[in-house]
């Protein structure tokens, strides 16, 4: 990957995180926004594949646990984002051609996600999400994903296909 295409991910991600922290917060119901930056991840798992998915899902969701106001423990979106990342990539093949099966991929992954981050909190016994909360939490979070993914997925799927590298025939 050149520099190039680089700094252009990382201005998207950048993007994805700063609006996710700090555009969407005031539109949070019980304290969930849209998770921008899993839609990135899974726009990436959809045209690059599980590798590069799970490489920026760690990036991405290491962001996000940096980024103020994080109240948990900073690896867990990052852990959340490598498997939605990794497992979206998987169905790419799938999932890539429909519009129905990419709303389903993103559906699950946001479910993972979510799930993941929920369930890391409770193993590190981190009390920003009890258990109970987690039941309400995660509908909602898969809910506003869903909600947003016609407008995030589409121009952030050809944004990663016109920075694909060129590939080689044999």
């Amino acid at each position: 990957m050149t520099a190039v295409r680089a700094a252009i991910l990382a201005v998207v991600v950048t993007l994805a995180v700063v609006l996710q922290v700090a555009g969407f917060s005031l539109l949070s119901i019980h304290g969930v926004v849209p998770n921008l930056a899993l839609l990135v991840v899974v726009a990436a798992a959809l045209v690059r594949g599980p590798d590069f998915a799970a490489v920026l899902g760690f990036l991405a969701g290491l962001a996000v646990d940096l980024a103020p106001p994080a109240d948990h423990v900073a690896g867990r979106w990052a852990l959340a984002l490598v498997v939605v990342g990794y497992v979206a990539g998987r169905v790419r093949q799938d999932a890539g051609s429909s519009p129905v099966a990419a709303l389903v991929t993103v559906a699950a992954s946001s479910f993972i996600g979510t799930s993941v981050f929920a369930l890391s909190g409770m193993v590190l016994q981190d009390p920003a999400v009890p258990v109970a909360e987690a039941l309400t939490v995660i509908p909602l979070a898969v809910g506003y994903d869903l909600l947003l993914t016609p407008f995030v997925l589409p121009p952030a799927m050809a944004l990663l296909r016109r920075l694909r590298p060129p590939q080689v025939a044999y």
